[in-house]
């Protein structure tokens, strides 16, 4: 197994990268998505959480990440002696419509395409996403953690509608009419993601790319109205059958599964693992269920995260592991410490592991 480290897009600079080298990162997982354009300042290191207006304007529509730019930051990544292991998230600007069924869904599953292809060409195994109308949305942000660390959490169920404009908790559309997005049912939003992988994972197999697929997060069967596809661990299984290739595969968030009020996250990290479908982990821990959950430090929550990678190892998984998010601890460098300190748990973790199997 190997040890990287998330960057969010405007943290993509060389001394962040020098940071995960001495924390002992091999890997990065790169956002090229701005989540922080509408938040406000002093902000910019934390989680995104926002609230009923999402987190702020999407992309450009327009104009899809170039393959120069792909290439120049795997370069970027990789002057540090470090490799580019995935992007996380495409760009709601330019996907909207295939999430919504709406009229532009056609030119925008082509622009997915052009993407996947670049992706592909630049040398970058894995592709992330998150296939949800609502997104990522109903977090709070509190002294949830231990030592009262600011961390991420739910206080409850989350039904404020989705306005007109906005899609994946991001606005694509500024100048929308009034009025609210039509919420959809659980069937209609299978059939969007049968369409998606139908028309992408072709071009993700030629292009010897993995599309990695995210649970959603909060994992609740509705938020803000809208139907959600991955809200309990066999729902997956489902994803991964609809449509079986070997560039179908999971962004495995044990934090996200824990949330999950039905099954184990113990027996879903054995079931995946074992399809060899991991293409990257979300190593974070947990304590509670939705809709009232804390994000906590990583050897704090519930999830026994060395039992974890028992199973990972038993299973053969030799994937990347990154934090993706953890508390933020009261120094000069909330980010930066709060990462440390989850590296230096996983990398000695990591080192229990290869010295309890002899590898």
């Amino acid at each position: 197994m190997k040890l990287g480290l998330g960057l969010y897009r405007h943290m993509l600079t060389p001394e962040n990268l020098q940071f995960a080298v001495q924390t002992g990162a091999t890997h990065i997982v790169a956002h090229l998505v701005d989540y922080f354009s509408g938040i406000r300042e002093g902000t910019a290191e934390d989680q995104p959480t926002g609230g009923d207006q999402g987190w702020g304007p999407a992309g450009d529509r327009h104009r899809l990440w170039s393959l120069e730019e792909l290439l120049k930051l795997r370069k970027m990544v990789e002057s540090a002696g470090l490799r580019l292991e995935a992007i996380e998230n495409f760009d709601p600007a330019h996907w909207y419509d295939v999430l919504l069924d709406g009229p532009e869904k056609g030119q925008q599953i082509e622009n997915l395409k052009t993407i996947v292809r670049r992706v592909g060409e630049a040398g970058i195994p894995v592709m992330g996403y998150n296939f949800s109308i609502a997104g990522v949305c109903g977090r709070t942000t509190g002294p949830y953690a231990r030592g009262g660390a600011m961390s991420v959490g739910m206080e409850g169920p989350v039904d404020t509608p989705v306005p007109q404009g906005m899609v994946w908790n991001m606005v694509y559309d500024l100048e929308a009419a009034g009025g609210e997005q039509v919420a959809v049912t659980p069937d209609e939003l299978w059939r969007r993601l049968e369409f998606f992988l139908d028309e992408l994972l072709p071009v993700a197999e030629e292009a010897g790319v993995t599309l990695a697929a995210h649970p959603d997060d909060p994992p609740m069967p509705t938020m803000r109205g809208h139907a959600r596809l991955v809200y309990q661990p066999d729902l997956y299984q489902r994803l991964l059958d609809l449509r079986p290739s070997r560039s179908n595969a999971l962004e495995f968030c044990l934090g996200t599964i824990a949330e999950m009020p039905e099954g184990d996250v113990y027996e879903a990290v054995d079931r995946y693992s074992r399809q060899g479908k991991l293409a990257y982990v979300h190593f974070r821990n947990v304590r509670g269920k939705v809709p009232y959950y804390r994000e906590t430090f990583v050897d704090e929550g519930d999830i026994d995260m060395i039992r974890v990678l028992r199973i990972l190892h038993k299973n053969g998984f030799d994937g990347v592991l990154i934090p993706d998010h953890t508390p933020q601890m009261n120094c000069a460098a909330p980010w930066h410490a709060g990462m440390a300190y989850a590296m230096g748990y996983m990398k000695a973790a990591l080192g229990v592991i290869k010295e309890e199997f002899g590898c």
